[in-house]
């Protein structure tokens, strides 16, 4: 069950109000990398989740997202209160303003609608946990951007203690999959085949412009890893002489035709 204090995990307290910003904090609220996705994404695996230790990691941390989840409410809130009677603040983002009536609004900082395709849930514990340490890390790097794109010091204050908390899951989650022991190149049940595993094949090729380079290192030349020139490398050869070819024929043949008179139709 869940029963709702009426208390923020974290106080809040902004100085001036600054729609804009407002704005950019919704990405957290219902954006892909935010506090509800998260929220929903650990709750559910909880849901699903066969091992009881482990169930209660997810849950945990889970129902503490949702208290995360106030808190950027909360901010967002506060910043976007001037758009509900300023006209100009409004400007900022009418759909916030008209369609929201300038409060928060289950978006993201664009204006797209959360979604559950936003959710990472495979029913595989090892699986997931690799997705929730992947989705804290995002979330880390979501709020520290938004850090740097803050004037005000009691935002900034509770986005550093936001910020935090992401390092805080992705430790629980990275010794929790530690904790089980497996192999983390063993992924389900059946084993990659033998001899192509083993295959890294080299399919971005030659030098770009901006200085791109052919690299090699130990993701394509150590650990028994094959280095297998593009496959697709001499196909795209043969067809770059092929076009080539017919395009010098096009030509030849358009010169050595001979030229067809253009009749005016008679006018009417």
């Amino acid at each position: 069950m869940y029963h709702h204090i009426k208390q923020l995990m974290y106080t809040v307290r902004i100085g001036t109000p600054d729609p804009r910003f407002g704005n950019m904090l919704l990405e957290q609220f219902g954006g892909a990398n935010g506090e509800l996705a998260a929220a929903m994404q650990y709750s559910i695996q909880g849901l699903n989740c066969d091992d009881p230790a482990r169930k209660d990691l997810l849950m945990d941390i889970g129902t503490e997202e949702l208290s995360h989840l106030e808190i950027v409410g909360a901010l967002a809130r506060m910043h976007l209160k001037p758009m509900k009677t300023n006209r100009q603040a409004a400007e900022t983002d009418p759909l916030v303003a008209i369609a929201g009536g300038g409060g928060v609004t289950l978006c993201n900082s664009m204006g797209n609608a959360w979604t559950a395709d936003y959710l990472k849930v495979t029913g595989e514990l090892d699986v997931d946990l690799r997705s929730n340490i992947a989705a804290e890390a995002r979330a880390k790097i979501v709020y520290e951007r938004l850090i740097n794109f803050c004037d005000d010091p009691g935002t900034k204050d509770a986005l550093q203690f936001l910020m935090t908390r992401e390092i805080t899951h992705l430790k629980a989650f990275m010794a929790a999959l530690e904790s089980m022991g497996k192999d983390p190149l063993v992924i389900g049940e059946i084993p990659p085949t033998p001899g192509i595993v083993e295959q890294f094949y080299n399919d971005s090729t030659g030098q770009g412009d901006d200085g791109d380079i052919d690299a090699r290192g130990p993701w394509n030349e150590a650990n028994g890893v094959r280095f297998i020139a593009s496959v697709a490398q001499p196909i795209a050869a043969a067809t770059e002489v092929e076009v080539t070819r017919e395009i010098h024929n096009a030509v030849r043949r358009r010169l050595t035709s001979p030229a067809k008179s253009s009749r005016s139709k008679p006018a009417r």
